[in-house]
């Protein structure tokens, strides 16, 4: 399940996040999609880096029952990207929401050895999304 808070005046249909979640048998997550601002903020707050970002992550300590984690994208970014790279707002969403799951769960692009680029792929085909923020970010 995911519990969902919007700090935008967007309006956002989380359905397919929802079927994502449930294909990685997830625990709950929370999801929190808000704009560049805030995004900023968190972004110092919690790492110490004073730049917006599109998305962050925020596993929690495992324990029974306790969600998987926090998920906080800006929607700002999502706009942006998704203007640039031609495909939809929704499906920079899913990008964005799938990226950060991976993270919660484990996985860490900048240390493994393609573990979570070879998962991002898997999902990416399975919803017919386009190419995923690891890829953009290799072939630039």
């Amino acid at each position: 399940m995911i519990d969902f808070e919007n700090r935008t005046n967007t309006t956002v249909n989380i359905e397919p996040l929802q079927r994502i979640a449930d294909e990685l048998n997830c625990a709950n997550i929370e999801l929190i999609l808000t704009d560049d601002a805030d995004m900023k903020r968190i972004n110092r707050e919690f790492r110490n880096i004073d730049t917006t970002t599109d998305v962050l992550s925020f596993p929690y300590e495992p324990m029974p029952h306790a969600p998987l984690g926090s998920i906080v994208i800006s929607l700002d970014a999502i706009t942006r990207v998704s203007d640039a790279m031609g495909h939809s707002f929704d499906d920079e969403l899913t990008l964005l929401f799938i990226h950060g799951v991976l993270h919660l769960m484990g996985y860490d692009h900048e240390t493994d050895e393609g573990e979570m680029r070879c998962e991002e792929s898997r999902l990416i085909l399975q919803f017919n999304l386009p190419k995923s923020l690891i890829i953009r970010n290799e072939e630039s």
